[in-house]
């Protein structure tokens, strides 16, 4: 098989599998992976998925990997506060939500967290379009991002030991960023969603202090 021949097919992929080959080629050999790898045609994620070696790698193709290694995730945490400038830095792994078990995964690409939150809390997340890519038909490359108001739920559900000021001051927030794209509303709303009475304690001390910040 010349590999240009499936690069080619593969083009409206920016992270594929084996599975996603052998719906092309039903008899491919997977020691065709190696080979190309040990030519630097391509990047190993984890043990089923790979990218194209030339793929850019930035934010949101990190963010598009992500979802794509463990299913029924979406990014929240750190990696989307960091996205909508709530904290000053980069992050060091891209964090994401997930139904399954907790898990970390650590490639050539990146770090990936997934942190596990229960089944009914799959919400408030948005689809961004990361790019369009034209392939017979248009379509678009979404990624899946916790909505600002879900990123901040999901942040103080998962780390009860966020409590006090000093805690609030160590994570940076920038107030003027926070309050300009979270709706204070909705995020009443979805932290009555989880029915987490601790949860909700810290979050409104949380509001109290980033207002008078």
């Amino acid at each position: 098989m010349i590999f240009l021949e499936l690069k080619n097919k593969l083009k409206g992929f920016k992270i594929f599998s084996i599975n996603d080959i052998k719906k092309i080629y039903p008899n491919f050999h997977s020691q065709n992976l190696s080979y190309w790898q040990n030519k630097g045609y391509i990047i190993k994620i984890t043990k089923e998925f790979y990218i194209f070696s030339d793929t850019e790698i930035n934010e949101n193709t990190l963010f598009l990997i992500a979802n794509k290694i463990y299913p029924h995730s979406y990014i929240s945490l750190e990696a989307a506060f960091s996205y909508y400038n709530f904290i000053p830095e980069s992050v060091y792994a891209i964090t994401s939500v997930t139904s399954g078990k907790t898990k970390n995964f650590k490639s050539q690409t990146g770090y990936f967290i997934y942190r596990r939150i229960k089944p009914n809390l799959l919400f408030g997340y948005n689809l961004i379009e990361y790019d369009k890519i034209y392939f017979k038909n248009a379509f678009y490359i979404p990624f899946k991002i916790a909505q600002p108001e879900k990123a901040v739920c999901d942040y103080f559900y998962l780390n009860p030991h966020i409590k006090s000021e000093n805690d609030f001051k160590e994570l940076r927030f920038n107030e003027d960023e926070f309050l300009e794209k979270t709706d204070l509303k909705k995020l009443a709303y979805y932290a009555d969603l989880f029915k987490n009475k601790c949860m909700e304690k810290r979050l409104k001390k949380f509001m109290r202090f980033i207002s008078n910040a």
